[in-house]
């Protein structure tokens, strides 16, 4: 199994239209990927699943997370970054079995004209450090709201184009 990270947990967020998209067009090329939104994580977190600690709310989703083989990480920018929650998500995860070693593609996506570009590379670095093999390809989608239609697919064909670029290099990853 394969997992698809929507990092925020805003409700009906393009983050997880985004993360809906990757996961029709990878399932295409063949394999297994879920989509895991982190609107999903117990609202008590911080004083549940941290430090060691283990919920029942969590475990599931720790379960989903330890037997991923690889990861795509659809990343909104907050503050010229990553969400909080995700990085919280991140600490939560038990360590090793969570991440080391794992393959990791990373998406940025923004309301501005940027797509997350800071926030990519801030969370590359969360990603090397938890010893992730980060897919040298990293695609950044601006202006977000302009690139999806009610259906939630992509509109404008340059982006779809380098998508589509990302998803072949994830599937041959």
């Amino acid at each position: 199994m394969n997992l698809i990270i929507a990092g925020t947990n805003r409700e009906d967020s393009n983050s997880l239209k985004i993360a809906k998209y990757y996961q029709q067009e990878l399932e295409k090329k063949g394999g297994d990927w879920e989509v895991l939104s982190l609107t999903d994580l117990p609202s008590n977190i911080i004083s549940t699943d941290l430090y060691g600690q283990r919920s029942e709310a969590f475990a599931p989703i720790q379960e989903k997370v330890s037997e991923a083989k690889s990861f795509v990480f659809v990343i909104p920018e907050y503050n010229g970054s990553f969400p909080g929650v995700l990085k919280t998500f991140v600490d939560a995860c038990a360590f090793p079995a969570s991440f080391y070693h794992k393959k990791a593609a990373l998406v940025g996506v923004s309301s501005g004209k940027y797509g997350n570009i800071r926030g990519v590379d801030h969370f590359t670095g969360v990603c090397n450090y938890l010893r992730m093999h980060v897919l040298p390809l990293k695609i950044h989608i601006p202006l977000v709201i302009q690139e999806l239609d009610e259906d939630g697919q992509m509109v404008d064909d340059l982006t779809k184009k380098f998508v589509q670029e990302q998803i072949e290099e994830i599937h041959r990853f």
